[in-house]
């Protein structure tokens, strides 16, 4: 009996140990900034997008169809919906959240996700309203874009100009990317209401950019507005596998999907500003620009699937467009990182994807995580 009894204080004090070197583990990068990770939510299916509003609440879409949120000061979330229009299909389901410039007074959110009918896959980009904890409206900005159980893109940003941007993937049909009277495999750009801006390339159309792939993030970086994007490369089965993309997204340019790939050239086609060989699989896209971390500020970072990283992009002070260097932060510590968002609060959040099928979750996922400075 005192054995069994002295065998479980060690197994518990071994527990409590472990527990507490592992809240205490700290992580560094190359320039000196230390911080720790810390837990904000756990036991989540797949959460995809993250935003927060000028009241510090945490928006979050899990693809299954769920829209939460995790009100500032409080430690669980609260179900705003669960979609039940939304069609959970491999990469499918409910991806794309964001908020409209005018959050405070008209209430108005950005859902993008996949329908089904009879079997065949779309996506769509619905505004709706939120009052009292819950979805009212629902609005279509754009009814159909090339829907598949891959290659959806479906991730909105509104930009400095207050214009909605739309990433839409090639949905597994790698010619739509160049044909211009299909929305699939392009850079969308959008008045709030889902009409087209005057200014748009052609202004006819919601094109602001082709032949794209599988666009998983976009955002503008906060001194000059270029609008940064990151893309999957080729999976094999529609080329060679690698060649993820971090691109500099230019109103009316061709990004050569699927003409050129890789480190490939072409006249009148966009290379990449960085390209990644073995794929990392980037799925997000955020500048920093708070000043909890001001070596971080104006840094570009996204999070990776299969590289079960993240990645943060260092660009030239006085040319954005110019890569002074990258580092890969929390390497394997957390398998795979989809999105990325900075909090009100300075913090930088990101979220894991361990329950899309494509890894064996740690226990408690997935999860919702924050880096928070050392001082």
């Amino acid at each position: 009996m005192k054995l069994r009894t002295l065998q479980s204080t060690l197994a518990a004090l071994i527990f409590l140990f472990g527990s507490i070197v592992a809240r205490q583990q700290t992580f560094s990068t190359s320039d000196g900034v230390k911080f720790r990770i810390e837990t904000v939510l756990e036991n989540l299916e797949i959460p995809w997008s993250i935003v927060f509003d000028q009241d510090g609440n945490m928006y979050f879409t899990e693809r299954p169809g769920r829209l939460q949120v995790l009100r500032k000061g409080q430690s669980k979330p609260i179900l705003i919906a669960e979609l039940k229009e939304v069609a959970h299909r491999g990469e499918g389901g409910l991806m794309g959240l964001a908020l409209h410039p005018k959050f405070s007074s008209n209430k108005f959110v950005y859902l993008s996700y996949t329908t089904s009918l009879k079997g065949d896959l779309s996506n769509k980009v619905v505004r709706f309203k939120i009052e009292d904890n819950s979805l009212s409206g629902g609005v279509d900005v754009i009814p159909r874009l090339p829907g598949s159980s891959v290659h959806n893109g479906c991730r909105l940003r509104f930009g400095p100009d207050a214009k909605l941007y739309v990433t839409a993937g090639d949905a597994a049909d790698r010619e739509i990317a160049q044909d211009k009277k299909s929305l699939g495999g392009k850079i969308l750009r959008l008045n709030d209401n889902g009409s087209i801006p005057s200014d748009n390339p052609d202004p006819k159309s919601a094109i602001y950019a082709v032949g794209v792939r599988n666009p998983q993030g976009i955002d503008f970086h906060p001194q000059t507005g270029l609008l940064f994007e990151t893309e999957h490369g080729p999976s094999g089965f529609d080329g060679p596998g690698g060649g993820d993309e971090v691109n500099i997204i230019d109103s009316g340019k061709n990004y050569g999907w699927p003409e050129i790939h890789h480190k490939v050239k072409k006249t009148g086609m966009e290379s990449p500003l960085l390209e990644y060989t073995p794929a990392v699989a980037p799925a997000s896209g955020m500048f920093y620009s708070g000043t909890v971390f001001p070596k971080f500020r104006n840094n570009f970072f996204f999070g990776c699937l299969r590289g079960q990283k993240l990645i943060r992009v260092i660009l030239d002070e006085k040319d954005a467009r110019k890569v002074v260097r990258e580092e890969h932060l929390i390497e394997a510590e957390f398998k795979r990182i989809r999105e990325v968002a900075e909090g009100p609060d300075g913090y930088l959040y990101f979220s894991t994807s361990n329950r899309d099928g494509r890894a064996r979750p740690f226990e408690n996922d997935d999860r919702i995580l924050r880096l928070v400075p050392l001082q």
